[in-house]
């Protein structure tokens, strides 16, 4: 599955959805943020109709604001979001379990 790379619009669309959701913050200069993508699209597959799973380019203009406004200061950063707050943040590459443990705490 394609992994959805969010414009600040579809950010907040996900955020505030009715289901978890899981937003990887990256680079495509970044390579940890490369090593991670494989995982987010597994995740994303796994997760698939249960959570939101996605991507947003910081890079991006609108979406550069999107990780001033969440206080993402190194990439990759997941934030794990429900009913529109954030309640969990990784930092750096972790083990697919990682996300998938901490996601499975919001379903």
């Amino acid at each position: 599955m394609e992994l959805k790379h969010l414009n600040e619009q579809e950010f907040n669309t996900v955020k505030n959805g009715t289901k978890p959701a899981m937003i990887d913050f990256f680079a495509t200069w970044c390579g940890p943020c490369k090593m991670l993508g494989p995982v987010m699209e597994q995740l994303a597959d796994r997760y698939d109709g249960k959570a939101g799973v996605a991507k947003v380019d910081v890079d991006g203009g609108e979406q550069q604001m999107l990780a001033i406004q969440y206080g993402v200061m190194s990439v990759p950063t997941v934030l794990f979001l429900k009913n529109g707050e954030e309640v969990g943040r990784l930092v750096g590459v972790q083990p697919a379990e990682t996300y998938a443990q901490t996601l499975d705490k919001l379903l």
